[in-house]
C-alpha cells in the first residue's frame, strides 16, 4: 500500500484551521485546560467533602478564621477540605476529630507545611519551621537545655521573680494610666533573654525597644491580607508593594540584631563554662560537625532564638494582657483570686512555683483565662506523612491538615458553659483544680 502523499495531510490540515476560527480556537484550549485541571486535582474516593473550588485557584478567597471555619463545619460537618490552587488542606473541629488527629493518630502529622511567607523572610530552619532529622535535633538539644538550665530547676523561676519586680517598678513610675503591651512584652522578653542570651535589657534600652516594636509590627502584619496573597501568589506578591515587603525588611533588621549578639558570645566563648543557650548552642556545632543534615549552624541558631521570642513572648505576653482584661471584666473573681494570693502567699514574699497546689482557685482561672483568651484558634497547620484517615475519611500523603483550636475550647460535649467565662470548669466538687482533656489552648500531641 502506498503512504498518503504529504501534499494531501498539509491540505487538510490547512483546511481544519480555515474552519477554526479564533474563538473556537481559544474555547478549545480553554475546555482542554479546564479538563486537565479538573483531572489532575479530583479529590480521591472517600476524601472530606467541601466548597466546590473555583478552577487553577481552588477556595482562595474563602477566609480562614474560626467564624468562617464554623460556618463550614456546621454545612459539612466536623470535617472537611479546601482547596488552594492544587493544595489539598483539611480541616478539623471539635474535642473528638482534633484529638484523633493530633493525639492518637499524631505520629502521621508531625512534619510543617512551608509557608511561602515565613520561607522567604527566613529559612525553613530552626524549632518551629524545620522538620524530620533537622527537627528532632534541635527539639532533643532544646528540651534538654531548658531542663538542665531552667524549666528543670529553681533558675527560670529566680528570672521571672526578678522581671516581675522590674515590671512592677517600671508600672509605679508611669504614676498614671499607661498601655501594657509594651511593657508586659518587654518582661516576658527579658525571661527569654536571660536564658539565651544570659542577661536582661533595660525597658529604656532603645535598641531592644526596637527589636520588640519590630516583631509586634510582624506579628500584626501576618495577619493582614497582603500576607495572605503572599502565600497564594507568592511569585506575583514579591515584586508588588505592600505590608508583606515590611515584614521582610523587619526580619532582616531583627536577624542583624541578633547575629550582634551571637558574635559577641564568641568571643568570649569557654567551652567548660557555658553561660546561656548562645553558648551551648555554639559547643554543639563542634559536636554534630560530622551530622551536616542536624543543621547545627550559626544561621539555624539565628532562626531558633527568632523561634524561641515568637513562641515564648506573643503567647505569654497576649495571655498575661488577656488576664488583666478578665479581672477587670469579673471583679468578683478578682477579689476570690486576691483573698487566695493573700492567705497562702501573703504580702511579704513573692510567689513560687511550689505555691501552685495550695492555689487551686487562681490556678483554675489563670486556665480558664488562658481557654477564654483562645490566642492560636487554628493551631500550626501539619501535613500527613503518609497516607492516613480522620473520622473515617481518606487523608492522602502531602495533605495539610489544621485543626480548629476554638472549637475544641468551645466543645459544648466537653464544657458545661463554653461561651462564658467561668473558673468552675477547672475546680470539681471539693473545690480542687481538675484537669480537663479538652484544653488544647496551644496544639496537642508531637508538636504541642
Amino acid at each position: 500500500s502506498k503512504l498518503p502523499h504529504s501534499g494531501t495531510s498539509a491540505m487538510a490540515v490547512n483546511s481544519l484551521l480555515e474552519c477554526l476560527d479564533i474563538k473556537s480556537f481559544l474555547l478549545f484550549v480553554t475546555v482542554f485546560l479546564l479538563l486537565t485541571e479538573i483531572l489532575k486535582n479530583k479529590n480521591p474516593p472517600n476524601f472530606p467533602p467541601g466548597p466546590w473550588p473555583l478552577p487553577f485557584l481552588g477556595n482562595v478567597f474563602i477566609v480562614q478564621d474560626p467564624e468562617t471555619m464554623a460556618k463550614l463545619g456546621q454545612q459539612y460537618g466536623n470535617i472537611f477540605s479546601l482547596r488552594k490552587r492544587s493544595e489539598k488542606n483539611v480541616f478539623v473541629l471539635g474535642y473528638k476529630m482534633v484529638k484523633e488527629t493530633l493525639v492518637n493518630k499524631g505520629e502521621n502529622f508531625v512534619d510543617r507545611p512551608s509557608e511561602p511567607l515565613f520561607s522567604e523572610a527566613y529559612k525553613v530552619i530552626g524549632l518551629i519551621g524545620s522538620n524530620g532529622h533537622m527537627w528532632k535535633k534541635h527539639r532533643r538539644f532544646a528540651n534538654t537545655y531548658f531542663k538542665s538550665f531552667g524549666e528543670g530547676r529553681k533558675t527560670i523561676e529566680l528570672y521571672i521573680q526578678q522581671e516581675c519586680n522590674f515590671l512592677c517598678h517600671a508600672i509605679e513610675e508611669r504614676g498614671k494610666l499607661c498601655d501594657l503591651q509594651f511593657l508586659i512584652n518587654n518582661a516576658v522578653s527579658n525571661v527569654i533573654c536571660t536564658l539565651v542570651f544570659g542577661h536582661r535589657y533595660d525597658y529604656s534600652d532603645a535598641d531592644f525597644q526596637e527589636l520588640l516594636r519590630l516583631e509586634a509590627e510582624c506579628i500584626h502584619l501576618v495577619g493582614t491580607t497582603h500576607a495572605q496573597l503572599y502565600n497564594d501568589f507568592p511569585r506575583l506578591m514579591k515584586f508588588l508593594p505592600g505590608p508583606h515587603q515590611i515584614i521582610f525588611s523587619n526580619y532582616t533588621k531583627i536577624i542583624d540584631f541578633l547575629r550582634k549578639e551571637i558574635e559577641k558570645h564568641k568571643k568570649d566563648w569557654d567551652p567548660s563554662d557555658p553561660r546561656d543557650f548562645v553558648d551551648a548552642y555554639i559547643g554543639k556545632i563542634e559536636k554534630m560537625k560530622d551530622d551536616p543534615e542536624a543543621g547545627f549552624n550559626l544561621e539555624t541558631l539565628t532562626i531558633c532564638i527568632v523561634d524561641l521570642f515568637e513562641a515564648g513572648t506573643e503567647s505569654s505576653s497576649t495571655t498575661l494582657r488577656w488576664g488583666l482584661l478578665f479581672m477587670m471584666k469579673y471583679p468578683d473573681v478578682q477579689k476570690k483570686v486576691q483573698a487566695e494570693i493573700d492567705r497562702v502567699i501573703g504580702q511579704s514574699r513573692l510567689p513560687t512555683i511550689a505555691d501552685r497546689v495550695k492555689m487551686p482557685y487562681t490556678d483554675a482561672v489563670v486556665h480558664e483565662i488562658q481557654r477564654k483568651a483562645d490566642i492560636l484558634p487554628l493551631g500550626f497547620p501539619k501535613i500527613a506523612s503518609k497516607d492516613t484517615s480522620i473520622g473515617g475519611y481518606f487523608i492522602p500523603k502531602g495533605t495539610i491538615v489544621t485543626a480548629n483550636l476554638t472549637s475544641v475550647l468551645n466543645d459544648k460535649n466537653e464544657w458545661e458553659t463554653p461561651g462564658s467565662f467561668n473558673p468552675g470548669h477547672f475546680l470539681d466538687s471539693q473545690g480542687q483544680f481538675r484537669r480537663r482533656d479538652a484544653f488544647y489552648p496551644f496544639s496537642a500531641g508531637h508538636l504541642q
